[in-house]
This record gives C-alpha cells, structure tokens and sequence, in this order.
C-alpha cells in the first residue's frame, strides 16, 4: 500500500488546476515532488512521451474536468469501472487515475536509477481507454470517515495483542517522519478541497502507517505461523478500510463539483 500515492498527487493538484485553484507551473512542482521527471505516453493527438503541462493542458482540451484516484488490490477493484485491460495495468501498478469528461485513464510506470542516496527516479503515466460508468466501492467521505475511526481502535488493539506494534529503529524513524510532517503543516491536498477531506487523509494516512510498520517491521511476539496468520487476517481488513478513505479524500472535489 503506497503511503502517499503519485496518482494522489496527480489528481489533487490536476483538479486544482482544471479547477483554476493553480497555476500550471505550481501543480506540476507538486505532482512531480521528489522525483526526477514526469512524463506522459499515449495521448490522444500525440506521438509520443510528452511533459506533464503539455498534458495536462490537452487532458483539459479533450473534455477532461476532473480526475479521480483509483488504488485497487487483489481481489479489491477501489476505484476502477473498466475494461479489463485498464483495470490490469492498474492493479500491477497498485494506483490509477481516472478522468471526469473524457474515457482516458492514466497508469504510473516508475523507473530508477542510480546508486543508493542518488537515485534518479522516472514517471511514465500511460494513457488508457476507460469505461465511463461509476468507480467500484468508493466511499462518501463521511462513510469513509466513520470507517476509519473504527478501524483505527481495531489496528491498535490487533497490534497490542499479537504484539507487534511498532517498535524497532524503523518504525521509530517512520513514526518520526510523519510526524515532522504533520508538524510542518505541509499541505496534504490541494487547493479547492475541503477541510474533512484533509481531516479523512491524514487520518487514512496514519491508519495506514501503523498496518505498513506492523507488516515490515517483523514479527514481534506472532512467532508462530498461525498467529502471523492470524494477524495479517486481522490486519486485512483494516488496510481495505484505509484505502478506501485515501479513495474518498482524493476523489472528493469532484464529487463537491458534481453535487454542485
């Protein structure tokens, strides 16, 4: 699961462009953060990669008013409304993003090189052929809301029982870090969405955090192979809930524009 997805970024800052919330210089910064380049392949009228201002400019001119986020699994397709090819490419990618006006999807190809500490990463969006129909098992924000404090008590108390909380250097460094973020008041979202959508992120986020340290962070007291079961079926559930919730915020300027 992807603490904080490119096809989040993409689609935040893509709708507050198209929105007129940025400037195009100011939402590609963002899209783009630490990677090296984004680019894009496949659209309609173009012969080949192209930059991500161009694109987003064409995405505009072909219809596109909004774009959502789809972060299907297995079994899980959150997000996505077809064909089957689109849907593949974006549950081996684990991340889509799906246009509002225009049937075009885009999926994330990521590509790095270099040595450890210099590592020179690359973004390839492929633009795919959608179905225009309502994506799958995507949650209003209350909902979404609602589901993740339960989940939230759910993961702690599984985490305290199988004795697997985080703890360790890495997940005191993980835990650090979010927390320097959330500290730094950086901005979660993008201009346009409203103040329960960055409230349901940062909460997704933070459930999702303590699901990724519980799977990586070894296996505490859950030694023997029927608890480690036992655990990731507790823990399944909640990862699912957290999804949805990062799905929800994402999605929801468009569903505030849609609703009018």
């Amino acid at each position: 699961m992807l603490f904080e997805p490119r096809s989040g970024r993409l689609a935040a800052w893509g709708n507050a462009l198209l929105a007129g919330l940025a400037s195009p210089d100011e939402a590609v910064l963002s899209i783009v953060g630490e990677d090296a380049v984004h680019r894009v392949e496949g659209l309609p009228g173009e012969t080949g990669p192209v930059g991500l201002t161009l694109a987003l400019g064409r995405l505009r001119a072909l219809g596109v008013t909004g774009l959502r986020v789809a972060l299907p699994a297995p079994g899980h397709p959150l997000g996505l409304s077809g064909p089957p090819e689109f849907n593949a490419r974006a549950l081996e990618a684990e991340e889509a993003v799906v246009s509002v006006g225009a049937a075009l999807g885009l999926v994330p190809e990521v590509s790095e090189a270099g040595p450890a500490g210099d590592v020179h990463v690359a973004v390839t969006w492929h633009v795919l052929p959608v179905r225009e129909a309502p994506p799958a098992d995507v949650p209003s924000l209350g909902e979404a809301e609602r589901e993740l404090a339960e989940a939230l008590r759910e993961a702690t108390e599984v985490l305290t029982r199988l004795d697997v909380a985080g703890s360790g250097p890495v997940a005191e460094a993980a835990l650090s870090a979010y927390r320097a973020r959330a500290e730094a008041g950086r901005e979660a979202l993008a201009p346009g969405y409203p103040a329960r959508a960055v409230r349901v992120l940062a909460l997704a986020q933070r459930v999702d955090l303590m699901v990724s340290l519980a799977y990586e962070n070894g296996h505490g007291g859950a030694v023997a192979a029927s608890e480690m079961a036992a655990r990731a079926e507790a823990l399944r559930p909640v990862e699912r809930v957290a999804r949805r919730a990062l799905v929800a915020a994402y999605n929801s300027a468009v569903e505030a524009r849609e609703r009018g």
